[in-house]
């Protein structure tokens, strides 16, 4: 009797087991709990800038925050998909490349995001009405930075919620390690959570703190550097506990790092940059007006 309790102790956890379903039946159609993700992260975000516009000396009136709401929702979407096709498929992995086939692009529902993409689009957006508002682009940044974490959060429990981009074979010795359905029987790092604590709760909470407990947001740039540098960390680390997609597993081995790993080494060299930058400059008048 000891040995199957001390067995049963040993067992990985079970995934399936979790009672976890991978979207919502509305029986003409199921809505998937990475699209709730999104909108959860987006909405939020929103309403947390919004929020940050009325605050003082905010570089953003709220004209400026319904703008982008609008402009990097289509950033995050159009951005993401996009850098998903460029980034993760194709190259010499035997996978064809969405952009050999451009219908498979609007196909959303197939999966498919990344988010170095997604962040290229976001920052187009907040360019665009930067320039139409005739906005300091950088100070814009710093308020959008502070709002990412609200996704990057529901987007990884989003991806532990459906069972996928779970992490690398362990072992016994890792009391959490579960068995996804489609990662074949061995248990697995469940990466989405250590994700979702990094790259969401943790520098949400430190990036909140800041904006609103320190004078963070009067150094230009302080608050973008630190999410780059935030999340390109993290990433970094975690992408050794992740499982490298399978196309691009050959890449991972003949490069020494993953994809994720690569494209996370220019958002650290720029955190520093901006985080050394902002540091070594006076802080910006408190007086300052905020846009009509």
């Amino acid at each position: 009797m000891l040995s199957l309790i001390a067995s049963a102790a040993d067992a990985p956890i079970q995934w399936i087991d979790l009672g976890l379903k991978r979207g919502i039946d509305l029986g003409f159609f199921t809505l998937r709990w990475y699209s709730l993700a999104y909108l959860a992260g987006i909405v939020l975000g929103y309403w947390h800038l919004s929020r940050m516009a009325k605050a003082p000396g905010a570089p953003l009136a709220q004209r400026h925050a319904d703008d982008l709401f609008f402009y990097c929702t289509l950033g995050i979407i159009i951005g993401g998909r996009l850098g998903y096709a460029t980034f993760y498929t194709g190259g010499a992995s035997g996978v064809p490349s969405l952009w050999a086939d451009p219908a498979e692009l609007f196909k959303l529902w197939n999966g498919g995001m990344s988010f170095h993409g997604g962040l290229i689009g976001t920052v187009l957006a907040i360019a665009f009405v930067s320039w139409r508002g005739k906005l300091n682009f950088l100070r814009m940044t710093d308020y959008i930075a502070v709002c990412a974490p609200f996704g990057l959060l529901f987007g990884r429990l989003a991806n532990f919620v459906n069972g996928e981009l779970w992490g690398r074979v362990t072992d016994s010795s890792v009391p959490w390690a579960m068995v996804f359905p489609d990662g074949g029987p061995l248990p697995r790092h469940p990466s989405q959570l250590y994700e979702a604590g990094l790259e969401g709760l943790v520098l949400m909470i430190v990036l909140l703190l800041l904006f609103w407990k320190t004078r963070a947001r009067w150094r230009t740039g302080l608050l973008t550097g630190l999410f780059a540098l935030g999340y390109g960390l993290s990433r970094f680390i975690v992408e050794f506990y992740r499982e490298p997609d399978q196309q691009l597993e050959e890449f991972a081995l003949r490069s020494g790092l993953s994809m994720g790993q690569w494209l996370t080494v220019p958002m650290i060299l720029l955190g520093l940059f901006f985080v050394a930058r902002a540091l070594l400059r006076p802080p910006l008048d408190t007086g300052t007006a905020a846009p009509a």
